[in-house]
């Protein structure tokens, strides 16, 4: 059989991906390494997040919003064909600040982003201590938090269930999951792919390399440049405690279970899904010294993750110019990104195109010669 799509890669973003090719009608390969990988979904805060995002390049703030608008919509769907709760809340996102000094550079980050064509990728504000504890009525916030800034479109969701939504509905809509495959080389197969992993070969007409930290070695073989690296991140999440942050926040959210999740870390160039007592110990403090009931809480669980990253930290989208029918996705806002990954990105690809709008998040930003 040929397929018309094989997707390499079964995290957040290669997931998204296949589930929009195949509710599309599409026939649609999932080639996934499965528990083997080094998911970057693991350590993602589940944050649908805004603040920041794009600075130095208007094209991806365009682009977080764009996914953001159609957020509401697709969380919808995804709690439909899954038949449970994947923790969706639009409610805003708080991006604490401890001190004067982080307050003004958070300040000064906005009026950069102000300043950028496109603007930020949606409204955010700088509120201080007075007006932070307004908007927390019952929460005694540390003597250090001087305010926040806030994002009001910004929302949250548990990425977990989220990634098993999207596994769910990729399989409702007729797509066939093909796990416990290490992908090792794509060659050309009569106007199509062939996709030959340790298992088997899996043909199809068009491929979507969107495996995260393994795009280096698989990228040039159809003539695609993805240049990522290893960023490790850190979690905690505490006992299921009484509801006591109505709005989540960068490092520090309640979910709707209960618990408190904090994190996560960016540690450059780690390859390991290691935790460590002082980043862990770090992060804990931090939290604590934002909302002084949580240094009574207990940690049940601390773990890692390994995201990939790219040079200058915004995705990467291509299409192949020397393989038609190839291209590379990929990105460290897996989850930010999840509603347009699963719609008009997979809808351009079944086009036979990429969107006009990431156009300028193509690799050949980093090519020296070109520029």
């Amino acid at each position: 059989m040929t397929y018309d799509v094989a997707v390499i890669g079964g995290g957040m973003v290669g997931t998204a991906i296949a589930y929009g090719c195949a509710a599309r009608g599409a026939r649609t390969a999932l080639v996934d390494q499965g528990d083997l990988s080094l998911r970057a979904a693991r350590a993602n805060a589940g944050l649908i997040y805004s603040q920041g995002k794009g600075e130095g390049m208007p094209a991806y703030a365009a682009w977080t919003r764009h996914s953001i608008s159609l957020w509401p919509t697709f969380a919808e769907a995804m709690a439909s064909v899954s038949g449970r709760d994947i923790g969706f809340r639009q409610r805003g996102v708080l991006a604490f600040c401890l001190g004067e000094e982080e307050l003004e550079t958070r300040r000064a980050l906005l009026h950069r982003m102000h300043n950028q064509i496109g603007g930020p990728a949606s409204p955010v504000h700088l509120v201080d201590r007075r007006e932070l504890e307004a908007m927390l009525p019952d929460v005694r916030l540390g003597e250090r938090v001087a305010g926040a800034t806030y994002s009001p479109e910004d929302c949250d969701v548990n990425a977990l269930p989220l990634l098993r939504a999207l596994y769910t509905g990729f399989l409702a809509a007729g797509g066939v999951h093909l796990p416990e495959r290490t992908v090792g080389r794509i060659t050309t197969d009569g106007g199509g792919f062939a996709i030959v992993s340790d298992r088997d070969t899996v043909h199809a007409d068009k491929v979507v390399v969107a495996c995260g930290l393994g795009i280096p070695t698989l990228a040039p073989m159809v003539g695609l440049h993805a240049p990522v690296h290893p960023v490790r991140g850190q979690m905690i999440v505490t006992e299921r405690l009484a509801p006591m942050l109505p709005i989540p926040g960068s490092g520090v959210r309640q979910i709707r279970e209960g618990v408190v999740q904090i994190g996560t870390t960016m540690e450059e160039g780690e390859s390991v899904p290691a935790t460590s007592v002082a980043d862990l110990a770090r992060m804990a403090s931090r939290a604590a010294a934002v909302i002084p009931a949580l240094s009574a809480a207990r940690i049940v669980r601390g773990w890692a993750g390994i995201r990939p990253m790219t040079p200058d930290g915004f995705p990467i989208y291509q299409q192949s110019p020397s393989h038609p029918g190839a291209y590379v996705a990929v990105c460290h806002s897996g989850v930010t990104l999840c509603a347009a990954h699963a719609g008009p990105l997979a809808e351009a690809i079944l086009a036979g195109r990429l969107p006009d709008n990431v156009a300028d998040l193509h690799p050949d930003r980093f090519d020296v010669h070109t520029a």
